[in-house]
């Protein structure tokens, strides 16, 4: 059985937009999921100086936090109405 690759918040993020310009919502979204614990992440926070692009919740770095697929989609079925 192959392991899959967890997602860095980026790719996350591209997996759950509807176009290219809500990219950065969908981060933020994952970005205050993962700081309110509502989404378990490997986090890796920028520190002030480092900081590249628009900034998410808690500094974290897009990047270099990955979500585990499986973490994800349990998210996304939390978020849906009943």
């Amino acid at each position: 059985m192959s392991e899959i690759s967890p997602l860095n918040l980026h790719e996350a993020a591209l997996s759950l937009a509807s176009s290219p310009d809500a990219v950065h919502d969908a981060e933020f979204a994952l970005a205050q999921a993962i700081e309110h614990g509502e989404l378990r992440a490997n986090v890796k926070r920028w520190a002030t100086e480092q900081w590249e692009g628009k900034q998410l919740p808690g500094n974290i770095n897009r990047l270099e936090t990955f979500i585990d697929r499986g973490e994800l989609d349990a998210w996304q079925k939390r978020r849906q109405p009943a």
